[in-house]
């Protein structure tokens, strides 16, 4: 019985990076091996067990075998005569198909080591094209590595465009999709998300509304990238360095401008009502992946309002008003946050408006607190009741904001 560790922390270590959890190995055990050392089981899929003093995860080696369409069509095989490299050999990239031995020393049959070095996200074997999660999971990468300068092998990304015409990707489920989705939002460099999975031609069987937006213009005066697929990139990466890891801000930042691949062609470069257009496709995404309720309500809020917020400095204070309201921002102010990184994100998401002042935000966060301090007091001594109270307080709120400075 020998153990490594294997994976991501092995990958961290030689890229200079912190990691989080480490997972371990075990070759040469069995299941009662594991049991008998005080090893607690938990894997349904296939056998793993947390250690009993640090708890940290150590999988039996296996190998896998397809025996089906999607993800979890495989034949798992945890026999003791499974050997590191076996194990190592059924994982999607090289650069995660490295381990340790309990000396430190460093395993790599497969030349992650040099990838990254190379900053190359390579596939290990032709069974990379078994698991669809695998095109996910290297689009998320690029997310995560894009900074660095990582890029996808060409090898590899032949097969991940012979995943998509095979149809593998269309088996995947909707958790799925979401969870690695979620993810990549929260990484450094989102647009190599979406531009990996355009590149293969996967974007357009998992997400066909944002894939839809690729080769719509904009108007170039106030959107010098001129394509809105590109400009979703660009919103994209601002969102991440706004709200570092925050994949609901990422969320409504990801679905904001839907509505402008619905536009007439005779409308173009113009996008009128796109805000009203986005809703529905929006909420088809939000529904298809099984987003989360917060999200999918402040995407949507975000898509309605965004032009909004960017009008703010000129609407009236009643407005102004009715746009909080729309968010429950008086009684939830943490509900108006998101929204405003997103539409910071929006404004600065243009070629070379990167640094954008973005005044809108202050001006509403500032019309929030004015109006939420407004309360039923006053009124209520004054004698009002019912409806009185609602509308003497509506009348106080406006009058509030109003005499906070633009």
């Amino acid at each position: 019985m020998r153990i490594y560790l294997v994976g991501g922390a092995v990958r961290d270590e030689l890229l200079g990076r912190a990691h989080g959890d480490r997972d371990f190995v075990v070759v040469g055990a069995t299941p009662d091996d594991m049991r008998a050392r005080g090893f607690q089981p938990v894997g349904r899929d296939f056998p793993v067990f947390l250690h009993p003093q640090t708890k940290e995860e150590h999988a039996l080696a296996r190998t896998e075998r397809k025996a089906g369409r999607g993800y979890r069509g495989f034949v798992v095989d945890s026999d003791p005569a499974v050997t590191l490299e076996q194990d190592l050999l059924r994982r999607d990239l090289t650069i995660n198909a490295m381990a340790r031995d309990e000396h430190g020393a460093l395993v790599d049959p497969f030349h992650g080591a040099r990838d990254i070095g190379q900053r190359v996200l390579r596939h290990v074997s032709p069974a990379f094209v078994e698991d669809p999660v695998r095109v996910l999971r290297v689009a998320r990468f690029m997310a995560r590595f894009a900074p660095l300068g990582f890029t996808v092998a060409g090898e590899t990304m032949a097969l991940m465009r012979e995943m998509v015409r095979n149809d593998e990707v269309a088996h995947l489920v909707p958790e799925r999709v979401w969870a690695e989705t979620r993810k990549a939002l929260s990484e450094p460099q989102p647009s190599a998300f979406l531009r990996t999975l355009h590149e293969c031609g996967a974007l357009h069987v998992l997400f066909p509304e944002i894939d839809a937006l690729y080769g719509v213009p904009q108007s170039p005066q106030h959107h010098p990238e001129v394509d809105c697929g590109v400009h979703l990139e660009l919103v994209l990466d601002q969102a991440a360095a706004l709200a570092p890891g925050d994949d609901l801000v990422g969320y409504c930042a990801l679905t904001h401008d839907l509505g402008k691949a619905l536009t007439p062609a005779d409308e173009l470069p113009r996008h009128i009502a796109h805000e009203h257009r986005g809703l529905a496709p929006l909420r088809a995404m939000s529904e298809r992946l099984r987003v989360p309720a917060e999200h999918a309500q402040l995407a949507e809020l975000t898509c309605r309002h965004h032009l909004d917020a960017h009008r703010a400095l000129e609407l009236k204070p009643s407005t102004v008003l009715e746009l909080l309201l729309a968010f429950d921002a008086l009684r939830r102010p943490q509900r108006l946050e998101p929204f405003l990184l997103a539409c910071m994100a929006d404004k600065r998401g243009r070629l070379h408006h990167e640094h954008d002042a973005y005044r809108q935000a202050d001006y509403l966060r500032a019309a929030r607190d004015a109006a939420a301090a407004v309360t039923s007091q006053p009124f209520v001594e004054q004698g009002l009741q019912g409806t009185q109270i609602g509308e003497a307080m509506r009348r106080a709120q406006i009058a509030a904001i109003a005499k906070v400075p633009r």
